[in-house]
């Protein structure tokens, strides 16, 4: 959310930022609504005191025994307290036009952030090839169907399209994956693990920027039926799209001291999304689901320490894949492709032999103060008066279905079979090879002997 005084500070940098989005400028409509809503608090001000200096009069009135002016002045003190309701009641739309007007007005990009106007436009910062670019392939549903441990059919039985169940060696390995995630960030990179509610109420939901927006992109549950809920006026609450949802909130409507900062959050979990404008995209296999599993980073911090931290959330990202040795690239996302509070992006694509192409598998993003203002989450500098917004940070560490996806196409055989990474290994319970229904393999300890990752 924005600063309605930093842009009547600066009103052509904000315009700049939002036309660099593909945007209209919108500086003079905002201070024209902040206009408005000045003038309706002033006449609301304005009112009650003259209400409080007629009522002296009155009493001055009264003591010189001028009834006749005591009258007059109790009938205009009256007219003025009959008028209050209606011109608070004016303030107070008047101040909720200009909050909703900004609610809706997405992040203003950071200087540094490539002009552009959709993915085509988005710069490569780096790459890492690994293993090597792999050109053949089949895709990872071929593989697990083939295997009968990946079954869409049955899912779209249980809970329509999009959904999928997992068997087996592959559900296994699904959970390693989470798992060696939680691990390296928690053990390696010092995030505090945490363990969230999967339902959140509006305000978060607000605070983060999924509302009011994104509403159609997200699942709502109510209690009970929907008639029910309706008639006794029961709050919705949300599924959370990503865990970044309740990690951020946890310092919402709070102000930490600077010695606190910063704080960094993982957690895995369950996210839904309704992928409302994603019909008929990626419609084959995990690619893009209702229900998959995330490792989520968030990061609180200081506004100078922020851009150091989201490179810094970069690297913890990226680690995931080296440790896989899944080949990737980092893109910087461009003005016309960044997310609705983000203020720059960093996009880490994996690699995918059976699509031939990259496909996005983590975003980090810092979000400057955006969604701190809509949180209330300050904190207190060592130095100085008063409290200042914190800046938040958020990335996928990475999202743990795509990454199955990606060691399912890139450890693949030529029999079908996928090898398990050597760093999943202490997560598989000796399995090196997933090999479909009644497969087995382990390793030499456990009785088997494999072909190893080395010798693919």
């Amino acid at each position: 959310m924005h600063d309605i005084r930093a842009i009547r500070d600066n009103p052509a940098a904000f315009d700049k930022g939002l036309t660099s989005r593909g945007l209209e400028p919108l500086s003079s409509e905002l201070i024209a609504l902040d206009d408005a809503r000045k003038a309706a608090i002033s006449a609301a001000q304005g009112a009650q005191e003259k209400r409080n200096a007629l009522s002296k009069e009155i009493g001055a009135a009264k003591k010189a025994k001028d009834e006749a002016r005591a009258q007059a002045l109790m009938a205009e003190v009256a007219r003025l307290k009959e008028e209050a309701p209606s011109l608070d009641a004016a303030a107070d739309a008047a101040g909720k036009a200009l909050a909703e007007r900004l609610a809706a007005i997405p992040n203003v990009p950071n200087p540094d952030v490539p002009e552009g106007r959709d993915e085509h436009d988005n710069v490569e910062k780096s790459r890492f090839e690994g293993r090597g670019l792999s050109q053949e392939g089949r895709q990872h549903f071929e593989l697990g169907e083939a295997m009968g441990l990946m079954d869409f059919e049955t899912a779209a039985k249980l809970s329509g399209s999009r959904f999928v169940v997992l068997k087996g060696q592959i559900a296994r390995l699904e959970r390693a994956l989470g798992q060696f995630m939680l691990d390296l960030h928690t053990g390696e990179h010092g995030y505090t693990e945490v363990v969230p509610p999967l339902l959140v109420r509006d305000e978060a939901m607000f605070g983060t920027a999924q509302l009011p927006k994104f509403r159609d992109d997200q699942f709502a549950a109510v209690q009970g039926s929907p008639e029910m809920a309706q008639e006794s006026g029961a709050a919705n609450r949300w599924l959370i799209p990503t865990a970044e949802v309740p990690l951020t909130n946890l310092v919402r409507e709070s102000i930490l001291a600077e010695d606190e900062l910063p704080l960094r959050f993982t957690a895995l979990t369950p996210c839904f999304r309704a992928e409302a404008g994603a019909a008929g995209r990626d419609t084959r296999g995990m690619l893009r689901q209702h229900q998959f599993s995330k490792v989520e980073l968030v990061s609180i911090t200081a506004p100078e320490r922020s851009t150091e931290e989201h490179e810094r959330m970069l690297a913890c990202a990226e680690a995931v894949l080296r440790r896989l040795d899944i080949p990737f690239r980092v893109v910087t996302l461009c003005t016309g492709d960044m997310g609705f509070a983000s203020a720059k992006t960093y996009d880490i694509e994996a690699w995918l032999p059976g699509q031939k192409t990259y496909r996005e598998i983590s975003s980090c993003s810092v979000c400057g103060d955006f969604q701190a203002r809509r949180m209330e989450a300050r904190y207190r500098p060592k130095e100085g008066k008063g409290v200042t917004y914190v800046h938040t940070l958020n990335g996928s560490g990475v999202a743990v279905g795509r990454a199955l996806i990606a060691v399912m196409e890139n450890y693949q055989n030529p029999d079908g079979s996928v090898t398990v990474p050597s760093a999943l290994a202490p997560y598989m319970g000796g399995l090196t090879r997933i090999e479909g229904v009644g497969g087995n393999t382990r390793n030499q300890e456990t009785g088997g002997s494999p072909r190893t990752e080395g010798q693919r």
